[in-house]
């Protein structure tokens, strides 16, 4: 087996140990309906890492390459952690306003 092919399995390796966390992430925040604890920034500089990686692997290994789903199937995951984050955040705003409006 070829050095390349050996990194390219390592590479994707990575990608499921990073994708299986974001399951869990996503169940977290649609149970939890708070955007408290979560960090956009972070997520952001997640998904722009993904993207990069899709790119990589557009540019070097074109449309037929394993690791392009890897690298999709992840960025999708946090794309949807993110929509949650801002449907969290309408809710905890509107959580806020109500509590103001009772006091």
């Amino acid at each position: 087996m070829q050095h390349t092919q050996i990194a390219k399995i390592l590479e994707l390796i990575m990608l499921v140990c990073f994708g299986a966390a974001w399951p869990a992430s996503i169940l977290k925040s649609w149970k939890s309906r708070t955007a408290k604890g979560k960090s956009l920034f972070f997520l952001a500089i997640v998904v722009t890492g993904y993207l990069a990686g899709i790119s990589k692997t557009l540019l070097l290994d074109g449309f037929g390459s394993f690791l392009l789903v890897a690298y999709t199937f992840n960025a999708l995951m946090v794309s949807m952690d993110m929509a949650l984050y801002f449907r969290n955040s309408s809710l905890d705003r509107l959580k806020d306003a109500g509590a103001a409006r009772s006091e």
